[in-house]
């Protein structure tokens, strides 16, 4: 079987065609989404090297204001939270003018994250203003503490005598975040 002039050409551009054809599926086109893939993975590397670089240099920042919070609020032990917490409270409620009646620790600890939580109930009474104050003063302070609940009533209807009850939390270190504390310190020196 001889082909024409014409037949030849056609065969010939049609195997051309189907060889592109075929390179296109089997290299080509895979080589096309290994290097997308390759890529979208140097990105994810480079956005996480950029992540850990950040969390590098913040490290110094990070590890002072954890050393001053230490220093200033967060006791190292139960017995020192429950005593700071305790004349804080009393030194609030005297500077914002609340009758503080009672004040008492609850003997539930609780361990979050290296650290104890300490509760105390408390129940006062005074004017709005007393109460408002003290909540701030509350709040807005340098020891680690919150309100957990609030309950706030009226002693006489229609007067400004108001009765606070709280429950407050505290934190202060567990004893396996103290010697971490340390060993943190000391690096920090160096």
């Amino acid at each position: 079987m001889v082909l024409s002039k014409r037949e030849r050409y056609i065969a010939i551009t049609t195997a051309a065609l189907l060889a592109l054809l075929l390179m296109d599926r089997v290299v080509f086109t895979p080589l096309h989404e290994n290097r997308a893939a390759l890529e979208d993975r140097t990105q994810m590397a480079l956005s996480r090297m950029e992540y850990a670089g950040v969390l590098m240099n913040r490290r110094k920042q990070v590890a002072s204001r954890w050393r001053a919070m230490v220093e200033d609020g967060l006791k190292s032990n139960s017995a020192e939270a429950e005593s700071a917490v305790m004349h804080a409270v009393h030194d609030w409620s005297q500077e914002t003018g609340l009758s503080l009646s009672s004040l008492r620790p609850e003997r539930t600890e609780t361990k979050k994250e290296g650290l104890k939580e300490i509760t105390f109930r408390a129940s006062a009474t005074g004017s709005m203003n007393a109460v408002g104050r003290f909540l701030w003063r509350l709040e807005s302070s340098a020891l680690p503490v919150r309100v957990l609940e609030l309950q706030l009533g009226t002693r006489k209807e229609g007067t400004d005598d108001l009765s606070l009850q709280l429950r407050i939390s505290a934190l202060c270190l567990a004893e396996e975040t103290q010697t971490a504390t340390l060993a943190a310190k000391r690096n920090t020196e160096e």
